[in-house]
């Protein structure tokens, strides 16, 4: 499978139902998540509930603008309780698959599932619309500094 993609934005919460802050640049920890970012330190909606592929989560730049096209829905990124936004990037094609952010290296563990949080928190009926295109969970396998811009890649 060969592919290039950019990364569009960094957003970290400090905490479950804070506003996704953006960031230019982010340290990502191997096997704890992004720093300062509520499931790296225990403070996220699903953290009674840890899974390493929580790590850090990607979506699509795609699916926002194809909710907009589509269905006249805006959904900006920080609105997705994302951490990632990408583009050019098939992510539903990376579950099980090694891929680099800059120099970090990340596993696809699983498709992440829309869950009808995301409609409370943004008031959008945007649950339906994205099964199947919600992003993607991820282990972070090599950790270090990323930063909006990074060439995504096949490892």
């Amino acid at each position: 499978m060969s592919w290039r993609g950019e990364l569009a934005h960094i957003h970290i919460a400090d905490q479950a139902s804070a506003p996704m802050r953006p960031l230019t640049s982010a340290k990502l920890v191997a096997g704890v998540g992004i720093e300062g970012d509520r499931y790296a330190t225990g403070r996220g909606y699903y953290s009674k509930t840890p899974r390493a592929d929580r790590q850090v989560t990607l979506i699509e730049i795609e699916t926002l603008e194809a909710l907009a096209r589509d269905h006249g829905i805006e959904l900006a990124p920080s609105e997705t309780r994302r951490n990632l936004t990408t583009r050019g990037v098939p992510l539903n094609h990376l579950v099980g698959r090694r891929f680099r952010v800059g120099a970090v290296l990340l596993l696809g563990a699983r498709l992440n599932v829309p869950c009808k949080y995301l409609e409370q928190v943004t008031g959008k009926p945007v649950y339906q619309l994205l099964l199947h295109r919600s992003g993607l969970n991820c282990e972070i396998v090599e950790g270090g500094l990323i930063r909006v811009g990074d060439v995504l890649r096949p490892d």
